[in-house]
């Protein structure tokens, strides 16, 4: 059988694309490519043998040339995935689709091109049988007329219906054997092509199943995987959450420093206050010595008024005035001592204040 049809005799009657694979010949279980890309398959039919053919040929390659026979069986393993065992060819087939629709459109031009090749071969037998029948019926009539013949007829007619007659039989007997030879060798090809198919049916049930225990295999690990999946998902959002909550943390830290660095530039202010505060605290002594210094004075011209009675009235004019005017510094040396002391309470409180928020951040 020609691997690629010519156009006269075999006709394409469905076409499709999709990425074929044969089975590895050493373990029977793994598939090879038999195509790097997606190639096209067809279905033909050859109106002279009256079969069908799978063909397709990747460039000058033919990667499948696979002839449907009635005992085929085409099996869908997945949604996108099926195959099919030739026992000719000795190996099996595995087409896979784009989508699951394809699958669906070639497994049952499939079914009906097995449908097809099973009743062209019964008709094909029926032929067989009836010519077989009929060459057996004419070997039976032919005798019984040549014996009437000879039983009724006189010598010359022996000689003359005789003749024709066994040359006829003899014919026919011919094609007897012929056709007896051919059944005989085509009920032996029949036998070796059905031991051939279910020795290809006993490894395709074996591929199956092991094909059948590999999907289970690969199913517990797509759950593991899965759980694992989940659980790692789960890990994630926990990790978003605890960054979530480092980066409030980090907000509120940087806050705090923001308010720590005003706190701290509050205190070198407060602290500046104090220094001149300090400073102007140092000027009182001087205040206190030179309002002595004013009192000694004064009772130096107290003693001078006993003897200047000329000076009283200017004396105590200016005494009363040094003692107003000393009034007033007292005045303001407490009002000042007041807010100082103020001052250095408030400073006390902050600096608490400062000291407590340092201990809890």
């Amino acid at each position: 059988v020609s691997p690629v049809p010519p156009c006269s005799r075999e006709q394409p009657i469905f076409t499709t694309r999709a990425h074929v694979f044969q089975i590895d010949p050493s373990t029977k279980k793994n598939w090879v490519p038999a195509s790097k890309q997606a190639v096209t398959v067809s279905y033909f039919y050859d109106s002279t043998r009256n079969s069908y053919r799978i063909i397709s040929v990747d460039g000058a390659k033919v990667i499948i040339n696979s002839t449907i026979t009635p005992n085929m069986t085409f099996t869908k393993t997945s949604q996108k995935f099926g195959q099919w065992a030739d026992s000719r060819a000795n190996t099996v087939f595995g087409l896979g689709f784009s989508s699951e629709q394809q699958l669906t459109k070639f497994a049952e031009k499939f079914q009906e091109v097995k449908e097809a090749a099973k009743l062209a071969r019964d008709r094909s037998q029926e032929k067989i049988e009836t010519s077989s029948n009929h060459s057996q019926e004419s070997g039976r009539e032919t005798p019984s007329s040549t014996r009437a013949s000879s039983v009724n007829g006189t010598d010359d007619e022996k000689a003359s219906h005789g003749g024709p007659a066994d040359a006829h039989l003899k014919s026919e007997n011919d094609k007897l054997k012929i056709a007896l030879a051919q059944s005989s060798s085509n009920v032996k090809k029949w036998e070796t092509e059905l031991q051939t198919l279910r020795e290809s049916n006993a490894r395709l049930t074996s591929a199956l199943q092991e094909s059948a225990a590999s999907i289970e295999h690969w199913k517990k690990q797509f759950l593991a995987c899965k759980e694992e999946n989940d659980q790692l998902r789960n890990k994630i959002e926990e990790l978003e959450e605890q960054c979530n909550e480092i980066n409030k943390e980090k907000e509120r830290n940087a806050q705090l420093s923001r308010r720590l660095q005003e706190l701290e530039t509050e205190l070198q202010d407060k602290e500046l206050e104090l220094e001149e505060l300090r400073k102007q605290g140092e000027i009182i002594p001087q205040l206190m010595s030179e309002c002595e210094s004013v009192s000694q004075k004064l009772q130096a011209a107290e003693k001078k008024n006993k003897d200047l009675e000329e000076k009283v009235v200017t004396l105590r004019t200016e005494v009363e005035e040094s003692k107003h005017r000393q009034t007033n510094l007292k005045t303001e040396l407490k009002n000042f001592l007041d807010v100082l002391d103020g001052k250095i309470d408030e400073l006390h409180d902050f600096r608490q204040g400062l000291s407590k928020l340092g201990v809890d951040n």
